[in-house]
C-alpha cells in the first residue's frame, strides 16, 4: 500500500551484476508511451542491451509487462526468455514453461460493451490481450471520465478487476499481479538467492516495487517524482537505458 510519506528523492544508484535479479517493465520504462499500443517495435538499441544484460546477469533478466507474451516477443525480438504478461496473469520462465490463468468468462460480455462504447466515441481504442481488455483514451483524454465509469460498472457486473494506468482503464481476469510474478520467479533458477530490482514507470508497477522491497531489494520509479513503493528514481526511458547500459 502506498502511504503519503511514500515518497522520491534519491536518484539510482549504480548496479553490480553480481548477485542482482533484474526485473523490467516494458512500456514507460524500455519503451516511450505511445498513444497506439501498436506502434511499439523493436529497437535495435533495446535490443543490444538486453541481449548484454542477459548474459551479464547469467540469465536473471526478466521483463514484467501490462502486454501479452506473443506481443512482448515482437517488441524485444525474442531476446528474452523469462516473461510476465498481462500484469502476471500468463508467466514464462528462464526454461521456457508457460503458466497462464483462465481467461474469465466475463470477458465475453466485457469485449462486446467495450468494443461497441470505442466505436462510439472517437478516440477509444480497445486493446484485447486474451485475459485482459484494456480500454485507451490517450487519443481523447476528455473522454477519462466516461471511460472510467464504463469500467467501474463491467467490473461490477461482470467480476473482472479493475486495474487503472496511464490514460487506460483495463479490465482483467482475476489472478496474479506483477509482484506475485516477480515472486514466482525468484522462486526458481536463475533468480533464486539474488536480489531482486524492479524497474517500472506506472501504478501497475506498484504490487512489484513492494514485493521486490519484501526480498531484499528495491524498485525504481521511471518517470515524474511522486508518492510510491519503489526506493529510487530515474527521469525518463532514455534515463533508464543509460542506467541500464552502465550496469551491461
Amino acid at each position: 500500500m502506498i502511504t503519503d510519506t511514500m515518497t522520491l528523492t534519491a536518484p539510482a544508484p549504480r548496479l553490480s551484476a553480481a548477485g542482482t535479479a533484474l526485473f523490467l517493465d516494458l512500456d514507460g520504462t524500455l519503451a516511450p508511451i505511445v498513444a497506439r499500443p501498436e506502434a511499439v517495435g523493436p529497437d535495435p538499441r533495446r535490443t543490444r542491451l538486453l541481449e548484454t544484460l542477459g548474459r551479464r546477469l547469467g540469465g536473471r533478466l526478466a521483463v514484467v509487462s501490462g502486454r501479452a507474451l506473443p506481443d512482448l516477443d515482437r517488441i524485444l525480438e525474442g531476446r528474452v526468455p523469462a516473461l510476465a504478461g498481462v500484469h502476471g496473469l500468463v508467466r514464462r520462465d528462464a526454461a521456457g514453461r508457460v503458466v497462464s490463468t483462465p481467461p474469465h468468462p466475463g470477458l465475453v460480455a466485457a469485449r462486446r460493451v467495450l468494443t461497441a462504447f470505442a466505436a462510439s466515441h472517437a478516440g477509444l481504442l480497445v486493446e484485447d490481450k486474451g485475459l485482459s481488455l484494456a480500454l485507451h483514451y490517450r487519443l481523447a483524454p476528455g473522454l477519462a471520465p466516461r471511460a472510467r465509469i464504463q469500467a467501474d460498472w463491467l467490473a461490477a457486473e461482470t467480476g473482472l478487476v479493475l486495474q487503472p494506468g496511464d490514460h487506460v482503464v483495463e479490465l482483467r481476469t482475476p489472478g496474479p499481479r506483477k509482484g506475485e510474478a516477480v515472486a514466482a520467479f525468484m522462486a526458481a533458477p536463475p533468480f533464486a538467492g539474488a536480489t531482486p530490482v524492479f524497474l517500472g514507470d506506472d501504478l501497475t508497477d506498484e504490487d512489484a516495487f513492494v514485493a521486490v522491497a519484501q526480498l531484499g531489494g528495491f524498485g525504481v520509479l521511471v518517470g515524474a517524482e511522486r508518492a510510491t513503493a519503489a526506493r529510487y528514481r530515474l527521469d525518463d526511458v532514455d534515463a533508464a537505458l543509460d542506467w541500464l547500459e552502465a550496469l551491461a
